[in-house]
């Protein structure tokens, strides 16, 4: 007979962790807190689910920003082609989008969750829901089961946790691993918000909100100085900005506003046209509509909602006549068209984030196994790993890896 694994939570590393756990001989209980699995996986890439990436390992490692070297064995053990496989041999057609950005066809964050239900049913897993695991117990050293908050025992050969970090707790992932993980010797790195929106001091966002941009170069300056950039896709909402680049770049404003530097963000709206050409594109339109007021004379220049901001930014009166605008205020337009400044105040709480940096520190796991270095026939997956990535497919990736090697090492392969 196999070992008796219990899985502590039911989302990607932990439904990955059970399915090859069972498949390598082990008899596997998954506890979920929830009443529904998956519930983060349902809500990943906009509820299409991004599921990994087509970059090679080393850009993967690369896109792993926080801790990525750690990831060296679980991406070649189980990597993104292994991962693809999986699903499609589980009947989820996939497709590469930009970026190397991989997608079921079906766009259905739903049919990866299905999916894996039928796996794991087709193997026995028993999955048992709305049990919240208080703590891991153990003997000499050596896990023996957990203990519900109940006060219920769950005996195991092996455990692990796979409960996901602090960020969307009404998922299921509020930060019980961590607690589980220290009371039993583990030294948890603090948790931050990795992939989060930001909010901003300038109150004009509100009158933006709701607008999405494509195509922008976003670019982080800390204390005026440049230290990050991302071209893609960003979104104002009533508190700040979010949005794609917006998220990936989240991490460096966080660390620096931690040290409490000025930080700022910096919107170039036309990255693809040089500043020679941006202004012979203003003094066309300017040509074109001399005869309006400028405020009605951007139109196909600037999104509707950004006009009104831009020409009070760059301190024009709205009403002033096309042909009376001076080089000066083109100029000054072009400036506000180039470099959009907003001030970043603070990033959203954690509980907003899409994914937590923090968690166990990945030097008391061994990561060929993921099998604890301080508790024998403990294992740790997914996002209660002090591991985290850029938006992309990167973290789901790292979550169906690390769950991959621990439900192999936790069956006894």
């Amino acid at each position: 007979m196999g070992n008796n694994v219990i899985v502590v939570g039911a989302g990607a590393a932990g439904m990955i962790a059970a399915v090859f756990a069972a498949e390598n001989g082990a008899k596997v209980t998954i506890l979920e807190k929830m009443q529904r699995v998956g519930k983060k996986l349902l809500i990943t890439g906009k509820g299409r689910c991004n599921i990994t990436n087509v970059a090679d390992i080393k850009d993967l490692i690369k896109n792993m920003h926080g801790n990525g070297s750690f990831l060296y064995s679980s991406f070649h053990n189980f990597s993104n082609n292994d991962v693809i496989d999986f699903f499609e041999s589980l009947g989820v057609k996939t497709k590469v989008e930009r970026g190397g950005r991989v997608f079921p066809e079906s766009d259905k964050a739903i049919d990866v969750v299905d999916a894996l239900l039928r796996k794991m049913d087709s193997l026995d897993i028993t999955v048992l829901k709305d049990i919240a695991v208080k703590k891991i117990k153990k003997d000499n050293n050596r896990v023996t089961g957990v203990v519900d908050k109940k006060g219920e025992f769950y005996p195991a050969d092996k455990v692990i946790i796979a409960t996901g970090g602090s960020s969307y707790p009404a998922t299921g992932s509020s930060g019980d691993g961590y607690l589980m993980a220290e009371q039993i010797g583990h030294s948890i790195i603090p948790i931050k918000p990795s992939l989060v929106p930001l909010e901003t001091e300038e109150e004009w966002v509100k009158i933006a909100q709701g607008l999405s941009l494509k195509n922008v170069k976003v670019s982080i300056l800390v204390e005026n100085k440049k230290v990050a950039d991302d071209f893609g896709e960003m979104l104002f909402t009533h508190y700040g900005v979010s949005g794609p680049i917006i998220l990936s770049l989240s991490k460096v404003v966080a660390e620096s506003l931690n040290n409490s530097k000025l930080v700022e963000l910096s919107i170039n709206l036309k990255p693809a046209l040089s500043m020679e050409k941006l202004n012979n594109r203003v003094q066309r339109d300017f040509e074109k509509f001399s005869k309006k007021q400028i405020k009605n004379a951007l139109n196909e220049l600037l999104p509707n909602k950004l006009i009104d901001i831009i020409i009070d930014l760059a301190y024009i009166n709205p009403d002033k006549m096309i042909n009376q605008i001076t080089k000066e205020e083109r100029l000054r337009l072009i400036e506000q068209i180039t470099d959009l400044r907003l001030t970043i105040i603070k990033t959203r709480p954690v509980a907003e984030a899409i994914v937590t940096a923090g968690g166990v520190n990945v030097k008391e796991i061994n990561p060929k196994t993921m099998e604890s270095k301080i508790v024998e026939g403990l294992y740790f997956a997914g996002e209660v790993v002090d591991v985290d990535g850029y938006t992309g497919g990167y973290n789901l990736q790292a979550a169906f890896s690390m769950g991959y090697l621990a439900g192999k090492a936790a069956a006894g392969q």
